[in-house]
């Protein structure tokens, strides 16, 4: 098995004029490089192949009574010299074209290869050219760690995807960098990058790597990766221009968006009335949210975004947090309205443990009551929840497993038009608190094809609901 592939960049589509290509044509024909006898070798095994089935069928022809048709077939209306013409110039078309297709996949993928700088078998990258750059568009709406662990999982199926994160964050290193720089917080962009990043293992733990607390260098607490990002965004202009650069630099996978590029607030007001602002605020206090809202109320979403909403096959929404992750995307207007316009199929990904402080206590229909209640009903086809609830988290992560409800709420009016709850064991077997990558993404393309089998068509609101 070949670990790494390399060919001479000999294709016509790479050159920019004629002479370009007879330059590339005169050194194919330059003695050393140890080709040209090889192919010599492969036209003269195709010869002796074709003298071979003309023995056998001269014998056939002889020896066995053929429909009149193979007349026809077989030019025997023509004389020998014309017919062998005819079928060289064929032959000649054939071999010319196959190898010059066959050659230009085996070019792709060696290009790749070296773009990302990541050593894998031919076949994987011909297989990710081939089939995952053809695969369903995909657009992922969340944040934090819940929606990268979701990206791992499905950039094996697809190379169209496109993760919609939030861009409210304003604690850690991304706060600071937020508040000292005036720019969109970079902590959940990078962490989608560095999931859907096909570079070396190396760059992705360096663009993850954060410097230590205490070193009194200025840099305590911050990621690298964020600080790249910065640096990025000067070179390139702006920070969605340094998502762009940064993604092509690390081979990413996909598209990462922000879902505006407003500078957002979030405020809560708790059950007791309280108004809170600010998401490390609001995670901090750890009291029940009533409800959420963006300050400003009403930013502009971020063009390519409602774009890649537009032209999705499947939407998928979460897992991560309810409140500070994938609650302030919904709530900007007009991504909104394009989630609940849109044809596409549309999943949401329950979280498979409470939050504390959050969702304490928080069952699987909990989590879409709260969102129905913020943008005005349930867009969702599907509900993907976790069966494998079993297990008890440790009593130190004040957390509970998220279940189903065991009341049929088919039964019950105000829940007629929710979405069908799909369960499947999804959950980390190492970590209770989180997805499982691979479960995850089998779970959600397996619902997705098993609909489109069934001929259900997705839920689309065609005027859709305002928020309360």
């Amino acid at each position: 098995m070949f670990r790494r592939f390399r060919l001479p960049d000999f294709s016509p589509a790479v050159t920019s004029n004629d002479g370009g290509t007879v330059q590339h044509l005169r050194r194919w024909l330059q003695p050393g490089i140890g080709v040209k006898r090889w192919f010599l070798l492969l036209l003269l095994g195709m010869a002796l192949l074709g003298l071979g089935v003309s023995f056998l069928a001269r014998e056939l022809y002889l020896s066995v009574t053929l429909p009149g048709a193979f007349y026809y077939i077989t030019l025997q209306f023509l004389p020998y010299a014309v017919r062998g013409v005819i079928l060289i110039g064929l032959a000649v078309f054939c071999v010319g074209f196959g190898i010059l297709r066959f050659t230009g996949g085996l070019v792709v993928a060696a290009r790749s290869d070296r773009r990302s700088g990541a050593e894998e078998p031919l076949v994987e990258l011909l297989h990710r050219q081939r089939v995952a750059g053809r695969g369903i568009r995909i657009v992922c709406v969340g944040g934090g760690t819940g929606l990268s662990v979701l990206l791992r999982g499905l950039k094996a199926y697809t190379d169209n995807l496109s993760a919609v994160v939030s861009v409210a964050d304003d604690g850690g290193s991304s706060g600071r960098l937020r508040r000292d720089l005036g720019i969109i917080p970079p902590g959940d962009l990078r962490n989608c990058i560095a999931a859907l990043a096909d570079a070396e293992p190396l760059m992705t733990r360096l663009f993850q790597y954060r410097f230590p607390e205490g070193s009194g260098n200025g840099l305590e607490g911050h990621s690298f990766g964020n600080l790249f990002l910065v640096a990025m965004s000067d070179v390139a202009g702006s920070m969605e221009e340094a998502i762009h650069e940064t993604g092509r630099v690390l081979a990413v996978r996909g598209k990462i968006l922000p879902s505006t590029l407003e500078d957002i607030r979030l405020a809560a007001m708790t059950s007791d009335g309280d108004t809170i602002r600010g998401e490390s605020s609001i995670t901090e206090a750890g009291r029940r949210i009533a409800q959420l809202t963006l300050e400003p109320q009403h930013p502009p979403a971020y063009p390519e975004t409602l774009n890649a909403i537009r032209n999705a096959d499947l939407i998928v929404v979460g897992p991560g947090s309810l409140f500070t992750s994938v609650l302030p995307n919904l709530l900007v207007p007009e991504l909104r309205i394009a989630l609940q316009e849109s044809s596409a199929m549309k999943l949401y990904v329950s979280n498979v443990a409470t939050q504390h402080g959050e969702t304490d206590h928080f069952n699987v229909q909990d989590h879409v009551r709260v969102i129905a209640e913020h943008i005005g009903g349930t867009p969702f086809d599907g509900v993907i929840a976790n069966s494998n609830t079993s297990a008890r988290l440790p009593r130190g992560w004040k957390s509970q497993p998220v279940q189903v409800q065991s009341d049929d709420l088919d039964a019950d009016a105000e829940h007629a038009e929710w979405p069908r709850i799909i369960e499947a064991d999804v959950v980390d077997a190492g970590n209770r608190y989180r997805h499982d990558s691979t479960k995850l993404a089998d779970a959600i393309l397996t619902a997705y094809h098993e609909s489109r089998e069934a001929g259900v068509r997705p839920r689309r609101v065609q005027r859709a609901v305002p928020a309360s």
